[in-house]
């Protein structure tokens, strides 16, 4: 399996028959490589509502008939509107023909505002346990730092963990860092940094407080071969 990271909170991962999108913001995202109108897309999971998160849904969805993962509120008002979706809770487990998605509980909002400016509040925003062909992989979405990671570490060893740095709206570098000691993932790979200016971070600020091991620095679109 082969994943990547496109900037905000978006990766890709591609297994031998399937290719996953989680928050695929792309349009609105000045660091994205990639394009809404020709990326592949057999699933698409969201962590949340927020529109840095849901990005280019509708569009990718559309026009590959991907489905959509999401809690039950945000997979329903997509259901509304002609998308086909699975709803989900944090807590709840699911096995999809490339793997099995848990939802984890995060510390954040989750509103989606349309293009007519109406604000929806839909459900409440998670984090994502993915096993897929053997691997663990660990995207925390947006979230504060709480201590339920060390069970989610000790419930199962994690091969590659995405966690926010940007602060402000999620942890910052010093959280993310305890995070993934609590984690014990084996590699770590910050996101939701730089996108927007209340969020800039340098990296490095994150990695100098995990251990060597742990670093995993990516550029944009660099393949990660788990």
């Amino acid at each position: 399996m082969n994943l990547s990271w496109h900037g905000q909170s978006c990766v890709k991962i591609v297994t031998d028959q399937q290719t996953i999108l989680i928050d695929p913001l792309i349009s609105d995202n000045p660091y994205s490589d990639l394009d809404p109108e020709t990326v592949a897309a057999d699933v698409i999971i969201l962590t949340h509502a927020h529109n840095d998160h849901v990005g280019d849904t509708a569009l990718i969805a559309q026009r590959t008939n991907a489905l959509i993962v999401a809690n039950y509120e945000l997979a329903g008002y997509f259901t509304k509107r002609g998308y086909q979706t699975h709803g989900m809770q944090p807590g709840g487990q699911f096995t999809f023909p490339f793997g099995t998605v848990k939802m984890t509980p995060a510390i954040h909002s989750s509103s989606y505002e349309d293009e007519h400016g109406q604000l929806h509040s839909l459900g409440i925003a998670a984090g994502l346990i993915l096993t897929i062909e053997g691997k663990v992989i660990y995207h925390a979405g947006d979230t504060a730092l709480f201590s339920d990671m060390k069970l989610i570490g000790q419930q199962q060893a994690i091969d590659l963990a995405f966690l926010p740095i940007g602060d402000n709206f999620t942890m910052g570098p010093a959280d993310a860092a305890l995070a993934a000691s609590w984690l014990k993932p084996k590699k770590a790979v910050p996101v939701h940094y730089n996108t927007f200016p209340v969020i800039e971070q340098d990296p490095e600020d994150f990695f100098k407080l995990l251990p060597p091991e742990q670093r995993l620095p990516v550029a944009i679109g660099e393949i990660i071969h788990l």
